[in-house]
């Protein structure tokens, strides 16, 4: 489908990976509920708590790697990120609901290993990926739940490139605004107040739709793609604080 075409971007070539910036890995494959096979990184932390990472719609997980690098060095916490269906190294071709079968079988690989505590999982989205990890809260528990830079929802973006098409046909929508309510567990938002991608707006009401506990973290002259760079400390002490408090209330 032509508006497919706007929203996912797959490169199916790595660039790197996490051994090329200095970090131990797993390179992990995995079976979705359909049968294809999805690859991704496990990169071990000296925490017991996992980070589940759903990504953004361009590339592959190579082009992570140095945001990667930041995070598992701050943070300390084990990390698993992996490419959707037609991502890199995964087979298939990329869709909504195949985003959300990939989500669950990462879900059911990391539960499945024994080095993990299985109730310890924060799960983290960007940008498309948000609403990939809202849609997986609303089934399985997490410790916490992490949104950056994420959309309400793709229908009014995508009504600006398809705007003689009525809301009930576009194909793709990844309404998190409709499901945030479902959701109970303790949540952080991050934007970028000059976000050229996914508007401010999004990621504000999104916020105000969720139930306590929620914090909201504005990035300050960050657009979409710079967060974790023009955020500097402020910004991984923000995500910092947020776990420890997760940690300190988790049963």
């Amino acid at each position: 489908m032509v508006a497919e075409s706007f929203i996912f971007y797959p490169d199916d070539y790595l660039i790197a990976d996490p051994s090329d910036w200095g970090m131990p890995f797993e390179d992990v494959y995995f079976s979705t509920a359909d049968g294809l096979t999805l690859n991704g990184w496990f990169v071990p932390g000296e925490k017991e708590m996992t980070w589940l990472w759903f990504p953004g719609n361009a590339g592959n997980i190579s082009y992570r790697l140095d945001n990667l690098r930041l995070l598992h060095y701050r943070l300390s916490l084990n990390i698993f990120i992996f490419d959707y269906r037609g991502y890199g190294r995964s087979q298939g071709r990329p869709s909504e609901e195949g985003t959300y079968l990939d989500a669950e079988a990462a879900l059911d690989y990391l539960r499945s290993r024994r080095d993990i505590d299985p109730d310890a999982i924060i799960f983290f989205g960007r940008s498309l990926g948000s609403a990939v990890a809202v849609n997986l809260a609303t089934k399985h528990n997490c410790l916490g739940l992490i949104l950056e830079s994420p959309p309400s929802s793709l229908v009014g973006m995508m009504k600006r490139l398809f705007p003689s098409l009525p809301p009930e046909d576009l194909p793709i929508k990844y309404d998190s605004l409709s499901k945030i309510k479902r959701i109970s567990v303790p949540l952080l938002i991050l934007h970028g107040d000059c976000d050229e991608v996914v508007p401010f707006f999004m990621g504000r009401k999104l916020y105000e739709a969720a139930n306590e506990p929620k914090q909201f973290y504005t990035i300050e002259n960050a657009g979409h793609n710079d967060t974790y760079m023009v955020g500097g400390e402020e910004y991984f002490q923000a995500i910092e604080n947020f776990i420890e408090s997760v940690e300190t209330h988790a049963p």
